[in-house]
């Protein structure tokens, strides 16, 4: 692949024949949303309207949604953030601060006193079906699929294909072996001129043999 054809991961549209797929790192603002090169997002509503299915984002809590490089997410995807959680451990979880009024001099919790579950982290190559929530604080391994209309409340291994609501672990895509050996070879961290050069061996359905290039690289 000569370096002329190459995608230009700083555009936002990378191919003009597919105008809802959209690099997100280039349309995002916030600099609390941190995407890796190369990962997409298609929606026919607008791709470059990522932002909006990332809910209850806000600037107290300070939280971040962290995606790796090279995952293709789907349409309908709702990250919620950890601003969506209200407190628990009172005798009601109805937030009466917020509503204004004289209701608006009820006590507010401040920020220990809240569940908030850490940054949301999604790793490199996953793909994430349609209609897909992410909850707050989860985090999604490098190699995972997310099946479509799954809500993922609980962290998802590398490697690993997820379903459901709430979203379970079905199977392994690849044996413990050839995980380990991809979570050691971390191809999307690569130079993107090695990636080219070893895509032969990403789309390689022999899994042996990719094992044992890999050893051969490590």
């Amino acid at each position: 692949m000569s370096k002329k054809s190459r995608p230009n991961a700083n555009e936002v549209f990378p191919n003009p024949n597919l105008p809802r797929l959209c690099f997100i790192k280039n349309v995002v603002k916030n600099p609390r949303i941190i995407i890796g090169d190369y990962t997409y997002y298609d929606d026919v509503d607008g791709a470059d309207q990522f932002e909006k299915h990332v809910t209850h984002f806000y600037d107290f809590i300070g939280d971040k949604l962290i995606i790796g490089k090279f995952c293709a997410i789907a349409k309908g995807i709702e990250f919620v953030m950890n601003g969506a959680n209200h407190r628990m451990d009172c005798v009601t979880t109805y937030p009466f601060y917020i509503m204004g009024g004289d209701w608006g001099s009820a006590i507010a919790p401040v920020k220990d006193e809240l569940p908030l579950k850490g940054d949301t982290v999604v790793g490199n190559d996953v793909w994430i079906g349609q209609n897909v929530t992410v909850m707050p604080g989860v985090h999604i391994g490098d190699g995972a699929i997310i099946g479509a209309n799954s809500v993922v409340a609980k962290d998802i291994p590398p490697y690993s294909i997820a379903v459901g609501n709430p979203c379970r672990v079905v199977r392994k895509r690849f044996d413990d072996e050839l995980i380990e050996l991809l979570l050691k070879f971390r191809w999307w961290d690569k130079s993107i001129e090695e990636i080219e050069s070893i895509m032969p061996l990403l789309f390689c359905g022999d899994l042996e043999k990719v094992k044992m290039e890999i050893r051969a690289r490590l």
